[in-house]
């Protein structure tokens, strides 16, 4: 039996489950998509665009699915944050696929401007809601598009009415937390309607050792003369796999950029479907992915230029270490009639290994003849000349290698127009190539120490002999000390000494005594110290 039939055969026998937990939005386009779902089935790696992707494999484990939307029992406030320093945005929470609100986000909005989940936004606004919901995502040639279409219950929702602005970008926080094997179908749909603007950071996390699998479907409509940023930040766990595919629709003098950025994960399939309708319009579409062990990342891009004078600019780069496999496959169509078009394509990408892997097809497709169109690819290794002649400078061969991987980055994170979250990109990438577990700061720096999360997990769960052994430098950890002021947690500072498990913090004044904690696994210290900081 092909993978997609265990998901028919669900939907059948749960259909009133599903259509009972989610409004008659969501519900409309289900039967479409049940049928675009049968007749085209999961596509094999035999198909052109999937060859290094086996959706019927990823999908044949049996997870579990929540159709009956029992909550989960979270507090998100305390159990997680994530935040970009100096970065004033409006959070909210997905937690597996259900949107989470502490009731405190409307008070932050503009009047008119909606940030909540589809079954508010149903309510509140139902005719917008039908409207919009199921434009952009066509379900009849994506097949994670129709699945999701068949099974999604909820999601997020960001409306901003013609002629505002939402000076605050808003940030969702996707959470995988389950103790079980789970699916999510996750929901975004990003509406910004004429002359308005308005931005989204998305950072997708997993919690706990477990096996994940989300399809995600987003949908970015874009009114004339609007202005959209869509930011992805993919810092996940090596047993999640995730299936995205965002679609963009943009009017007449729109300008959209979306940039989706993967730093850990496990496997990632990013489809992205942009249909240009308006003259003038003009996006913006870039990525990249740093993958180490057995990581992998697959990238499919169609732009549609449908009609005359607009602009497509595209930039992917993927770094790959160990044995990472990565694939790109950029098709851009310049449809008759659109003169005037111009549309770049460019796919950089190194292998740091022999043994990692990469696949790269750029593709143009032009029925006008009045354009300026190119695409390009290399593939190739760090430049040997530029190494040896960092070395003969006395810098190491390791940090040679971490500041030329970065700086072949950096063009990505410049098209960032966010700058705390270009500034936050640029310390995570680096951490990345270090091989420091690359979180955003609120991710782990909750406290006055603490362990890293990621090597505390591989050390339980994979333990090597000689684990207890190490010198206290070798543990990684934390040396960051939180204070939580006004509503939020900032970094006061960064001191080696802080760097310890379980130690006690006490506040006076601007004096911070740090107490006891352990050093290493099984070596505890009974130090004092005293701090001093200004906030």
């Amino acid at each position: 039996m092909n993978s997609e039939q265990q998901y028919i055969d669900l939907y059948l026998s749960h259909r009133d489950t599903v259509h009972r937990h989610a409004p008659a939005c969501m519900n409309a386009p289900r039967d479409r998509a049940l049928e675009d779902l049968r007749r085209g089935g999961f596509p094999s790696t035999a198909s052109e665009y999937y060859k290094y992707t086996d959706m019927q494999e990823a999908f044949a484990p049996d997870y579990g699915l929540n159709l009956d939307r029992r909550p989960v029992a979270i507090e998100t406030a305390d159990l997680f944050r994530c935040n970009v320093p100096n970065l004033s945005a409006t959070p909210c929470f997905v937690v597996n696929d259900t949107f989470y609100s502490d009731g405190r986000l409307e008070a932050s909005l503009p009047a008119g401007v909606y940030v909540g989940s589809i079954a508010g936004f149903a309510e509140r606004y139902p005719e917008q809601a039908a409207r919009y919901y199921g434009q952009a995502a066509h379900t009849n040639h994506d097949a994670i598009a129709a699945l999701n279409t068949l099974f999604a219950q909820d999601g997020l929702v960001v409306y901003v009415p013609a002629g505002v602005t939402l000076e605050q970008p808003v940030q969702l926080i996707n959470l995988f937390r389950s103790t079980e094997r789970l699916m999510a179908n996750r929901r975004i749909l990003f509406v910004v309607e004429d002359g308005a603007s308005a931005k989204l950071l998305v950072c997708d996390h997993s919690m706990g050792d477990t096996d994940f699998l989300s399809t995600e479907v987003i949908e970015i409509i874009a009114g004339r003369d609007a202005v959209v940023d869509y930011y992805d930040l993919e810092e996940s766990s090596i047993r999640t796999r995730r299936f995205s595919s965002l679609f963009v629709e943009q009017e007449a003098g729109s300008n959209v950029l979306v940039n989706g950025i993967t730093l850990n994960n496990g496997q990632t399939r990013n489809n992205y479907r942009a249909r240009i309708n308006g003259e003038g319009a003009e996006l913006t579409l870039c990525g990249m992915a740093i993958e180490d062990r057995e990581q992998r990342v697959d990238t499919y891009s169609h732009i549609s230029h449908r009609v005359p004078r607009c602009t497509s600019n595209e930039l992917f780069k993927y770094v790959l270490d160990d044995r990472a496999v990565g694939a790109f496959a950029g098709r851009i169509l310049v449809c008759e009639g659109a003169d005037k078009t111009e549309a770049y394509q460019t796919n950089r990408n190194i292998c740091m290994t022999r043994e990692a892997r990469m696949y790269s097809k750029p593709q143009l497709e032009i029925y006008a003849d009045d354009v300026k169109c190119s695409h390009g690819m290399t593939t190739g290794q760090l430049d040997e000349q530029a190494l040896f002649y960092m070395q003969s400078r006395g810098i190491p061969l390791s940090e040679a290698r971490m500041m030329l991987s970065v700086a072949f980055t950096s063009d990505v994170i410049d098209r960032v127009r966010l700058e705390p979250l270009k500034e936050r990109l640029r310390t995570l990438v680096e951490r990345r190539f270090r091989g420091e577990p690359a979180r955003c700061a609120g991710c782990e720096h909750t406290n006055g120490g603490s362990v890293n999360k990621d090597v505390f997990l591989e050390a339980v769960n994979h333990p090597q002999p000689g684990y207890m052994t190490h010198p206290v430098a070798w543990y990684r950890f934390n040396p960051y000390i939180c204070v939580y002021q006004k509503g939020k947690w900032h970094i006061a500072g960064k001191e080696q000494i802080a760097a310890r498990a379980g130690a006690s913090l006490a506040k006076h004044g601007h004096d911070v005594y740090l107490i006891g904690g352990e050093l290493k696994p099984g070596v505890r210290t009974p130090d004092i110290y005293r701090l001093t900081f200004s906030y």
